[in-house]
Order: C-alpha cells, then sequence, then structure tokens
C-alpha cells in the first residue's frame, strides 16, 4: 500500500491563510441586547402638483422667454429706431393688438375672408402632395431604373419658379382654387419624396437578410419591414410639407387672384394701404396655421412610433 502524503510547507501556507481568511471575515455577532431595529419609513410624496408645474415651467417658460426678447426689440425699432412718420412700417405691439385683434371687423376680415380659403387650399395641397410624393418614393424603392430615370425631375420640380408657369397653370385649369392647390403642391412635395425614399432605404440590413431568407415577397417586404422603418424620416418630410404648404397657398394667391380671395391677396392689400397693424396680424396668423399643421403631424407621429422607436421614447 501507498503511504500517505505527509503535508508538505506549501499545504501549510495555504492552510493557515484560509484559517485567517475565514477569522477576518467571520460574521460579526449581533449582541443580545441590542435595541430594537427601526424600520425605513419611505420618503414623504412632494405630490405631483409639484412636478407637473415644474414639467410647465420647464416647456413653456424658454418661450415665453424667447417671446419677450423679440417683444423688446419690436418696441425698441418702433420708438427708437422709426421716428413717429416711419412708425407706420412697424406699428408697436399694442397698437397691433388693439387694431387687429380686438376690432371685429378687422380680425372678421383677417379670419374668414383671408384664413378660411387658404386653410383649405393649403390643406388640400398638402394632402394631394403627401399621396403623390409617397407612392412617388414607393416606386423609386422598389426599382433602382425608376429611380435613376426619374429623381431628377423631382429636383426640377422643386426649383421651378411658379411665375415662371403661371401663364400656362391658367390657360390649363384657370386661375382659381385649382391653380392654388397646384402651387401649393409644387412647393410642399419634394421633402415628402426624400425623406420618404431615404426611410425606405434604411430598413435594417439584418432584417432584410431575414426577410430574404424567409422568402418573402416584395409586398411583404414593403409593407411589414420598409414602411414602419420609414415612419419617422415619413413625419419629418410631413412636418417639412405642412409649413411649405402655407407658404405655397400664400404665394398661389398672389399669382391666382380668381375665386375666394386668400390670406396672400389680404397681405397685398394691406401692403399697398401701408395698412401695418392688419398686416402684421395677417402674418401672425399665417405662421400659426403652419406651426398648428407642424405640431399635428409632430403629434400624430410621435403616437405612432412612441412604443418602438428610440426617437420618441423621451416624448410620452
Amino acid at each position: 500500500m501507498r503511504s500517505p502524503r505527509r503535508p508538505s510547507q506549501g499545504d501549510e501556507q495555504v492552510a493557515g491563510a484560509r484559517a485567517q481568511i475565514g477569522t477576518d471575515y467571520a460574521a460579526p455577532m449581533v449582541p443580545a441586547e441590542a435595541g430594537p431595529i427601526h424600520r425605513l419609513e419611505p420618503r414623504p410624496d412632494r405630490g405631483k402638483n409639484g412636478g407637473l408645474a415644474r414639467q410647465v415651467v420647464t416647456r413653456v417658460g424658454p418661450p415665453l422667454a424667447v417671446a419677450g426678447v423679440v417683444v423688446g426689440i419690436w418696441l425698441l425699432l418702433s420708438y427708437v429706431v422709426l421716428s413717429s412718420t416711419q412708425r407706420f412700417l412697424l406699428p408697436p405691439p399694442q397698437q397691433v393688438v388693439k387694431v387687429g385683434f380686438l376690432d371685429w371687423e378687422n380680425l372678421r376680415e383677417v379670419l374668414v375672408t383671408g384664413l378660411l380659403p387658404t386653410t383649405q387650399v393649403a390643406m388640400s395641397g398638402l394632402a394631394i402632395a403627401i399621396v403623390l410624393g409617397m407612392l412617388w418614393a414607393i416606386l423609386m424603392s422598389q426599382a433602382a431604373w425608376i429611380e435613376r430615370s426619374t429623381y431628377p425631375y423631382a429636383v426640377v420640380i422643386q426649383t421651378i419658379p411658379i411665375i415662371a408657369i403661371v401663364p400656362l397653370v391658367g390657360i390649363l385649369i384657370g386661375f382659381n382654387f385649382k391653380g392654388r392647390v397646384l402651387a401649393c403642391v409644387i412647393i410642399s412635395i419634394f421633402p415628402i419624396i426624400t425623406n420618404t425614399l431615404f426611410g425606405l432605404k434604411s430598413a435594417d440590413a439584418s432584417l432584410q437578410d431575414l426577410f430574404t431568407l424567409h422568402g418573402a415577397s416584395r409586398r411583404t417586404r414593403l409593407f411589414k419591414l420598409q414602411l414602419p422603418a420609414a415612419l419617422p424620416a415619413i413625419f419629418t418630410g410631413f412636418r417639412i410639407s405642412a409649413g411649405l404648404s402655407v407658404i405655397g397657398a400664400i404665394v398661389g394667391d398672389f399669382f391666382f387672384r380668381q375665386g375666394n380671395p386668400g390670406i396672400g391677396r389680404l397681405i397685398d392689400i394691406y401692403r399697398a394701404q401701408l395698412q401695418g397693424e392688419q398686416l402684421i396680424t395677417t402674418i401672425f396668423f399665417s405662421s400659426l396655421l403652419g406651426i398648428a399643421v407642424f405640431w399635428g403631424f409632430g403629434y400624430l407621429g410621435n403616437r405612432l412610433i412612441r412604443s418602438w422607436h428610440e426617437s420618441a421614447q423621451g416624448r410620452r
């Protein structure tokens, strides 16, 4: 039989180290006479009102501060830079509010006679631009030869001066509502085409390989992968075109004067008659229309993508 191995000096050192570790890290004994254990109470809730008020101040405070700076510069220009005989070019804010907002006849003329027809033109042109722009971008994303053949003409449409085609458009479809809508479509369609095409071509490559591996058809790939992945870019294009559609409607009012006058016609009339208060009021409401449509598409896009896209995670 083999005799048992004698412990070496290294074994004795390891055993001593283990004993020392056990001594050093032994669990401390709790004395029997220790006092009662106090439970940690939860921190007092400061209430939801404080957090809500803080959010309101954070969101509304900076825009109001910028608005105050703008009004201050406006007053400086009206009373310091311009003389009393030149003040009609930029009336002070209180005079604009008195004449343009508090006078019901002037306000009614701006809202009913000007803003309502312009809103109809802008929304009609924007809807047509969305349909045509998305269809065009989808076709280009499905075939490279279509993109090579037609994309340069999308750039050409963006660069066409409206005034150069006014006579042709007037002869073909008339100097009326249809002409103004066409001007709106020409001005607002390009961002929809470019952003939609960019989003469709930016789908994740690994997901593209997965669809290819499962033999997915073009239609399945388009509706279940490319279009959902392109939604953030698509709504970015909608938001850009929302402001451009208002500009297109106002430009159409300048050139196509038959039918109901829009806010562009009022701007031209107030400019010619040097009615500064009404002119600034029309500019305010036309800008407000563009901002409202812009925010509307932003809210809709956030509602659609906030549950899965990282760009909307912080805006729930």
